[in-house]
């Protein structure tokens, strides 16, 4: 049988890893995007001319209820049934502790943990038919937060919860793991070379990782770990060990 996997957040980045990694493994993708809309569409035609038929897209504001659902609906709908769920999508960006608004935490925690549960719940039942698995993208900074980054760091803690938790409810039906990155993809906000040889010196493997190496352990969860769920892989290059 055919299988399809939704990828939030699929347009760039880690996103576009795994569907391009998951597709040259034979599996359908239908790609979410917000706003990079261009991305998104060369990656579909990408895939498409490869294969026909094998990618869909839309866009959507995952902190919107009405939208998600009509996402995850069109998703199951494009192949007839969600195999993979694949929650990538995330906002990301530095936040004060005394200057937070109400708008960035919605934001944060809309993207990274309320997103993520209420696709899980609208998918769940397509998901169970097919023995179908979840895979959270996560974070190292969840265990331990991310200075200057509360509310992202908050936001993945909850995440990181939310999967042990899934993995429990969903029971036999559904396998629901996780894939924590360390330094795989320089933030978008400025770094100066200093701030990043900082950073790298305290990775075991001296270097920053890439986004095929976290689509790796997203296909191995997907595809080889049958016998798993409620796990966390750390993928850092030793990053974590001088935490």
């Amino acid at each position: 049988m055919q299988k399809n996997v939704l990828i939030t957040g699929a347009a760039k980045r880690i996103g576009a890893a795994c569907a391009r990694l998951l597709h040259s493994e034979g599996y359908n993708i239908f790609l979410h995007y917000r706003t990079s809309s261009t991305e998104a569409l060369q990656l579909c035609a990408e895939l498409n001319a490869i294969r026909l038929n094998s990618a869909k897209i839309k866009a959507a504001d995952l902190l919107k209820l009405s939208e998600l659902t009509a996402l995850a609906n069109e998703a199951q709908q494009a192949w007839g049934g969600i195999d993979v769920l694949v929650n990538n999508a995330s906002a990301f960006y530095p936040t004060d502790v005394h200057e937070t608004t109400e708008a960035q935490w919605d934001e944060l925690l809309g993207s990274n943990l309320k997103a993520p549960f209420f696709l899980a719940s609208t998918l769940a039942d397509s998901l169970a038919m097919r023995q179908g698995c979840i895979v959270n993208i996560i974070d190292i900074h969840a265990e331990r937060g991310l200075k200057n980054y509360a509310v992202y760091s908050i936001a993945k803690a909850g995440l990181a919860a939310m999967t042990k938790i899934l993995a429990k409810e969903l029971g036999a039906a559904i396998r629901v793991n996780g894939v924590a990155p360390g330094a795989i993809l320089w933030s978008d906000h400025d770094l100066s070379e200093l701030e990043k040889q900082e950073i790298l010196q305290r990775v075991a493997l001296a270097r920053k990782g890439e986004p095929n190496d976290i689509a790796k352990a997203v296909l191995f969860l997907i595809k080889d770990a049958n016998y798993m769920t409620g796990q966390i892989l750390t993928v850092d290059g030793g990053r974590s060990l001088f935490c």
